[in-house]
């Protein structure tokens, strides 16, 4: 899902976020809310790009996003709508993230290293 600064070029930030939920019953739940909050992706200053992604049945779901800098980055997880989500399922299972920079804007080589860090997880 592309962002505010789609066309930006130059060295980005890459925030990987995993969310391990402790049981099924609050999958659906969490799923849509992320989803309903990538609605204001295209809006938010600095944002380049996003994957949203999701593993049922090992009840993970999380996002790959692509950002100018921290200042994008820390003006997501500010947003009011953000921080309520966390409020609601941050004790419902397990968070981890990770962030990196890369020049390499190549989405197979971002996914890459998101999967690699994703699976020391797993």
């Amino acid at each position: 899902m592309p962002g505010h600064a789609a066309d930006f070029s130059g060295e980005v930030l890459v925030s990987v976020t995993v969310l391990t939920l402790d049981d099924f019953r609050s999958t659906p739940g969490a799923y849509r809310a992320g989803y309903l909050l990538s609605r204001e992706w295209p809006r938010l200053p600095g944002a380049v790009g996003q994957w949203l992604w999701a593993e049922p049945l090992r009840r993970r779901l999380g996002s790959v996003s692509v950002w100018r800098d921290h200042d994008g980055l820390r003006g997501f997880v500010g947003l009011p709508a953000h921080v309520a989500i966390m409020r609601k399922y941050r004790d419902l299972g397990t968070t981890r993230a990770t962030t990196w920079r890369t020049a390499d804007l190549d989405a197979r080589a971002i996914w890459r290293e998101a999967d690699r860090w994703l699976k020391d997880e797993a």
